[in-house]
C-alpha cells in the first residue's frame, strides 16, 4: 500500500488519488497511518462482508431455517463432515 503524509496531499493530490484508484492509500501523520483512502466498490465490498442479519427460529427465511436444522441434526447424531 502506498503512503503519503497529510502534507503531501496538497502539492500532490492527483497522484494520491490516482494511486488510491488501483489500491488502498495510507495517509499518514507524523509516521502514523490515520486515513484509508479506496474507491467507492471496495469501500461497498467492505461494507457489505460486516452486514449481517439475525433471525429468531420463527421468522428465519426458509432456507436458514433448513441449513441450521440440518446442522442441529448432524450435531445431535454425531453425522460432521470433519
Amino acid at each position: 500500500m502506498k503512503q503519503f503524509t497529510f502534507s503531501e496531499v496538497n502539492r500532490q493530490s492527483g497522484e494520491i488519488l490516482d494511486a488510491a484508484l488501483v489500491e488502498p492509500v495510507a495517509l499518514t501523520k507524523r509516521g502514523k497511518e490515520k486515513l484509508i483512502i479506496l474507491t467507492a466498490e471496495k469501500y461497498q465490498q467492505l461494507v457489505g462482508a460486516l452486514k449481517t442479519t439475525a433471525y429468531t427460529l420463527e421468522d428465519a427465511p426458509d432456507d436458514v431455517h433448513d441449513t441450521l436444522m440440518e446442522g442441529l441434526d448432524a450435531i445431535i447424531t454425531g453425522d460432521n463432515d470433519d
